[in-house]
């Protein structure tokens, strides 16, 4: 299962070359650059861990993407997306985000159903990480 979160997350991974292309675009725009890494990229989780500092100060794209290399290389079986924020108006927002590196397995989620009092039915998800379960002995 492919985890879809941020911008092209539907397209085929992303070459340095087309990661360069974006992130010139996000220091075109006076945006500063971070590098976020997990293991468990629950939809909910949406507080990563930080690789460094965001990168206010940092303005090529070659600098930020042997930053995302050195992330890679120290976590090569996490998830590790760039982040792009705006300060123009006094706060940090996000406004792109992108997926740099994916596990060799992604874990994927369930769907968990749980039948309550009042015939309430609630739903949630559950990463199949914390199964520790690799695919195809999940349902067993």
């Amino acid at each position: 299962m492919r985890i879809t979160q941020g911008t092209f997350s539907f397209l085929p991974d992303l070459t340095d070359k087309q990661i360069s292309a974006q992130l010139k675009y996000a220091l075109d725009k006076g945006w500063a650059i971070g590098i976020e890494y997990t293991d468990d990229p629950h939809p909910r989780n949406t507080f990563w861990e930080m690789f460094g500092n965001p990168m206010f100060d940092v303005r090529d794209p070659a600098g930020i993407l042997k930053e995302i290399n050195d992330c890679r290389a120290t976590f090569p079986n996490h998830y590790i997306r760039v982040t792009a924020f705006d300060s123009t108006h006094q706060t940090e927002s996000v406004v792109l985000s992108f997926i740099v590196n994916r596990p060799k397995q992604e874990p994927g989620f369930r769907l968990v159903r749980t039948e309550e009092p009042g015939r309430t039915i609630r739903y949630s998800i559950e990463s199949y990480a914390v199964q520790a379960k690799p695919e195809g002995q999940r349902y067993s």
